[in-house]
């Protein structure tokens, strides 16, 4: 690609000195010069600035779902400038993504990835989120639901057939378990695996080992006997080294969805 660019650069530029003569040659060479000039301000971290009427949009939107779906709509908000949350209850996955999906003014028809994120210091440790898309309007949100080590969510299997795999890996992974799931078995880990690898609670050695014995002639699973103190590693946070972004605006800003009185 990058050949062929300079190819078709080559070929204009042999064009324009035929044409205007030395003069646009010159004109070239200065052309392509500013090009790669550094600017001063080069340096400073690129920021997308968000489109303030695709906020007004996704703003109204998530007003006009909490207003069809008060039931299970718990808060609308903004995060990275324009991008649309919309937090549920967790009875309410099932209808709020077939809503969602159905309805005329949204037709988000195509379930991008659901993923799981676990923070163990809330009730609710574990956080679902459902990222969709709609083809029609161009447009993508995210619904978040919230469940602990017990409670099952219902399976979206039946609104977006994309979920299958999605919610066995979230199962595998953190322990969360979807009620009328078609085949909820797990999907990384191997046969037998005890425990749920993100979720962070055993140890690092492991349960077991695997090693080739050379009289069975075969690898066999043997219990580890390995005595490890728990290390705790008190490091410092990672944005300490950014001071200059320390007073940036909030990562979600609340989209109020309350009607106002008159």
């Amino acid at each position: 690609m990058a050949g062929l660019i300079r190819n078709v650069g080559l070929r204009l530029a042999s064009q324009a000195v035929a044409k205007n003569g030395v003069a646009a040659a010159s004109n070239v060479g200065a052309l392509r010069l500013a090009s790669t000039a550094t600017d001063a301000q080069s340096n400073k971290p690129t920021i997308r600035k968000p489109n303030e009427t695709a906020r007004s949009h996704l703003s109204d939107f998530g007003r006009y779902v909490a207003e069809c779906l008060p039931k299970y709509v718990q808060k609308v908000q903004l995060t990275s400038g324009d991008e649309l949350e919309v937090l549920i209850a967790p009875e309410g996955v099932v209808p709020v993504l077939q809503f969602l999906k159905d309805h005329h003014q949204a037709q988000f028809a195509n379930l991008v990835d659901i993923a799981g994120m676990d923070v163990p210091s809330r009730k609710y440790r574990f956080e679902v989120i459902y990222s969709i898309l709609s083809l029609r309007y161009n447009s993508r949100i995210r619904v978040k639901t919230y469940t602990d080590e017990l409670t099952p969510l219902d399976s979206c299997n039946e609104v977006f057939k994309a979920a299958n795999w999605y919610e066995r890996e979230i199962y595998d992974m953190y322990g969360v378990f979807f009620a009328n799931h078609p085949d909820l078995r797990r999907i990384l880990t191997d046969y037998g695996f005890e425990g749920h690898p993100q979720r962070r609670d055993f140890p690092l050695s492991g349960y077991v080992e695997l090693r080739y014995d050379d009289e069975k002639k075969r690898v066999v699973c043997e219990p580890l006997e390995l005595a490890q103190e728990f290390r705790k590693f008190d490091l410092s946070a990672p944005w300490e080294q950014f001071p200059n972004f320390r007073k940036a605006l909030p990562a979600s800003e609340t989209v109020d969805t309350e009607k106002k009185k008159e």
